[in-house]
């Protein structure tokens, strides 16, 4: 009996989804509750599970189709009783064998055939160049030759674009290589809502520098501590969120946002921690961030990461926030300019720790200093607002005692 696949209920404001990545093909084994087929929103990744035990009968929508809320994207023929699953290779093993046994045994005189080449797969496989199990698998879900796949480390984005056909053509003497490749879903959405607020917004971006040697010499002593307590990282985001929860207290209007002619001021700290993806920048939520202590926080943080990384992260997991940190240090940044994640109106923007000669007490010194930015609308906050606000968070960094007698 063939069981139907349907894609299940989309999140709220969601209405279709694309078919990104089929981890079965027609005619394998499938149990109940495998992850049988990705679907790629505006926003998520969702898994579609296998309704039943049984052989993956027919695709009815293949990579790249748009589908609709319970839309029939396969059909599943059951494993009953009595029944069971088809095997092709068993089958042709069996056939192979009938008909050694069908053929009287010729002796042959003549010299053996030279061995045939290697399949074009397994030597495309020895030349590949390095790839993550996650390429691996769609190349060979795909039967792709991965010689043909362009670029010295072959990547998710370099096989999928081969899978749908979007390979360079043969390219005459003398012209250069391009490649058309269709945005996903999330990096289109992202690009429409970072265009939205650059064109709707009065953005500007106040900057300023923290000393972080006192928060250094925190997590040298007791990260070790910290670690073998709460079983998690101690990091430099916690100290990071906490010390903007503290400014948010003291300048609420940063904490705020407009719809339309009002102002709503948010009485909840809801904290969107962006982490980058292969898909794009992703911002999980860190509910009430005023309430958790630096482990939650930091054991929320590793765990939102891995899940974003991994397509896990639920739309529930994103929406909403009153104010977003962006670290752009841990791939080098010096300096940046953040966009803000509207609807919010403030988005603080780390970089990258390095030493440089300050002047304390009238004597040039050496200190790991780190550059911070904030950037802001103007419609809603002034200037004033903005760099005390800035100014809170490096004094709090500076002196982290103030954030547990929190002054």
């Amino acid at each position: 009996m063939a069981i139907e696949v349907k894609v299940p209920l989309l999140p709220e404001s969601i209405s279709d989804a694309t078919v990104s990545t089929w981890h079965k093909k027609a005619g394998d084994k499938v149990s109940r509750d495998e992850n049988i087929v990705d679907l790629e929103t505006d926003k998520v990744m969702l898994e579609v599970p296998s309704p039943t035990d049984g052989i993956l009968k027919e695709i009815i929508k293949q990579t790249g189709s748009t589908v609709q809320a319970q839309e029939v994207i396969a059909l599943i023929e059951a494993v009953g009783a009595g029944t069971q699953p088809a095997e092709p290779a068993a089958k042709a093993e069996k056939i192979a064998k009938s008909e050694q046994t069908a053929k009287p045994e010729v002796v042959s005189t003549a010299k053996p055939e030279p061995a045939p080449a290697a399949a074009p797969a397994q030597a495309s496989a020895e030349k590949a160049p390095h790839m993550s199990p996650s390429v691996r698998r769609i190349a060979a879900e795909h039967n792709l030759d991965l010689s043909q796949v362009s670029g010295g480390r072959i990547t998710k984005e370099n096989v999928l674009a081969a899978a749908s056909g979007l390979q360079p053509v043969s390219l005459s003497a003398g012209e250069r290589p391009e490649r058309r490749v269709p945005m996903t879903r999330i990096r289109a959405r992202i690009a429409e809502r970072l265009l939205d607020v650059t064109q709707n917004t009065a953005m500007l971006t106040t900057f300023n520098e923290i000393n972080m040697a006192p928060v250094m010499e925190i997590r040298s002593r007791y990260r070790e501590k910290f670690e073998k307590k709460y079983n998690v990282r101690l990091g430099f985001m916690s100290f990071f969120v906490r010390a903007v929860v503290e400014a948010l207290k003291r300048a609420p209007v940063v904490n705020a946002s407009i719809d339309g002619n009002d102002i709503v001021y948010h009485g909840y700290y809801d904290i969107g921690v962006a982490v980058s993806t292969d898909r794009g920048l992703i911002v999980p939520i860190l509910r009430d961030a005023d309430k958790m202590s630096m482990a939650e926080i930091e054991a929320k943080i590793a765990e939102s990461a891995e899940k974003a990384r991994t397509g896990k992260l639920t739309l529930e997991e994103m929406q909403g926030g009153t104010f977003t940190i962006t670290n752009g240090g841990v791939f080098g940044s010096l300096m940046a300019t953040p966009i803000i994640n509207a609807p919010q109106c403030a988005i603080l923007g780390m970089h990258k720790i390095q030493e440089r000669p300050v002047v304390e007490n009238g004597q040039i010194v050496i200190r790991p200093m780190m550059y911070v930015a904030l950037s802001y609308d103007h419609r809603l906050i002034d200037g004033k607002e903005s760099v005390t606000f800035l100014v809170s968070i490096k004094e709090l960094l500076e002196d982290p005692t103030r954030l547990l007698l929190e002054v």
